[in-house]
């Protein structure tokens, strides 16, 4: 991973004066925003040369591309919160490629196998959704290197929600295949969405001083736009039951280790490899 794509970066004096517990929370958050989409990326990249037509091989590559540059973004602020911690730098390369599957804080979500094509709209549209409100709220945060970070994301994730929201619709009321495939979907990712609004205590200390936002607020709101679209897909909203959790504190399924082996091979095999 290279140089961070180009953004307004914030002074220090613009976000805060060094706090260690502030720091602390602020480096969980910059971590689990960036580890679902390093991972959800490295599940789009899986359909390349294999998708069902060539515009969405291509456009699958495209989300990812766009999802990998959030990713190094909200790592490249992490990095830069241990050294001001006084901890040793890790850089990109580092948080993407060198650590393991119980120190990664995505939601269980992302690192659900591809499946069929149904099952990975299904999945990139529930968290595409989900990942939209997020940063809209962040983009307000108090701390002006989240709020940037967040604001540049968000206009990317605009199009990803729009994209696959219309990619549920046409599946769902398309033929009696496409409308089976994307039901049973729909009932098998289900209980992986109530972690996307799961609290600890870093996510309210960091909602309460203005610096996050509290995931359970944002809930609502994305129930509304995913019976609204599921509705038009003539799709049936399975009913809420055991809710799949622990990944924000690093509990994971056995499909995180095995796409990490794909990811991480050149740089564990290599070390420090440059092209």
């Amino acid at each position: 991973m290279s140089a961070v794509a180009a953004i307004e970066v914030p002074s220090r004096a613009a976000t805060h004066a060094g706090d260690a517990s502030l720091d602390e929370a602020l480096l969980a958050l910059a971590l689990r925003q960036a580890d679902s989409p390093l991972v959800l990326a490295q599940r789009l990249c899986e359909w390349i040369g294999k998708a069902p037509i060539l515009e969405e091989d291509i456009a699958q590559a495209n989300v990812g591309l766009d999802l990998v540059g959030q990713a190094r973004l909200w790592y490249a602020y992490a990095g830069e919160i241990e050294v001001r911690m006084g901890r040793v730098a890790r850089g990109e390369d580092d948080f993407a490629f060198r650590r393991d599957a119980s120190a990664f804080r995505n939601v269980l979500l992302v690192e659900q196998p591809n499946g069929d094509f149904a099952h990975t709209i299904v999945r990139q549209f529930l968290f595409d959704a989900a990942q939209h409100l997020a940063l809209d709220a962040l983009a307000r945060s108090r701390d002006a290197r989240v709020a940037a970070i967040a604001a540049k994301a968000a206009k990317e994730v605009d199009y990803h929600v729009e994209r696959s929201a219309d990619w549920v619709v046409r599946l769902g009321d398309g033929t009696a295949e496409s409308h089976e495939r994307m039901q049973r979907a729909l009932d098998a990712l289900w209980p992986y969405t109530g972690e996307l609004f799961d609290a600890d205590a870093t996510d309210l200390a960091l909602a309460e001083a203005g610096f996050g936002v509290d995931p359970r607020t944002l809930a609502a709101q994305w129930r509304e736009t995913v019976d609204a679209v599921l509705a038009d897909a003539t799709l049936a909203r399975p009913a809420d039951g055991y809710v799949q959790r622990g990944g924000r504190d690093g509990r994971h399924s056995e499909h995180l280790g095995h796409l990490l082996c794909e990811l991480q091979f050149l740089q564990r095999a290599y070390p420090d490899a440059r092209w």
